[in-house]
């Protein structure tokens, strides 16, 4: 199978407060994001406010990881040095059962055996002590 995961310690996400949550989630291999407590609607990318309604009243709920292929790109060219190593790599925008969509990688499949709307399941890189990634593999 080709590596189509790039170096992820290279380049680790900045934890910020407001989406602290999610990445403490993470680290212990849960996928949570924001929902509202007046609409139900959830979300992704953290936010103060529902994008839905404008409420302030969220939580930060416990999601399936499971989702589907919407869109994907097969990355050929190493913007960065220190991922050149696993080109080529893909970034698939995946739609979680739930609703929200997240950008992250397929892995355990061919770049060529992506398709949209195919099954997929969070797994997660223990990338540092404080830095897990959700990743997503064919179901």
């Amino acid at each position: 199978m080709s590596n189509n995961n790039p170096s992820s310690e290279s380049r680790l996400p900045e934890i910020r407060d407001e989406d602290a949550p999610f990445w403490d989630a993470a680290r212990n291999h849960e996928l949570r994001m924001q929902q509202c407590g007046d609409c139900d609607y959830i979300w992704w990318a953290p936010a103060p406010v529902c994008p839905d309604c404008w409420s302030t009243e969220y939580e930060w709920t416990e999601l399936s990881g499971d989702g589907v292929v919407k869109s994907w790109v097969v990355i050929h060219r190493p913007y960065w040095d220190d991922v050149a190593d696993a080109i080529p790599y893909n970034v698939a925008e995946i739609e979680l059962d739930e609703g929200p969509r997240y950008l992250s990688n397929v892995v355990e499949a061919e770049n060529d055996e992506l398709y949209q709307g195919m099954p997929v399941e969070v797994v997660y890189e223990d990338v540092t002590d404080e830095v897990t990634l959700p990743k997503f593999r064919p179901k």
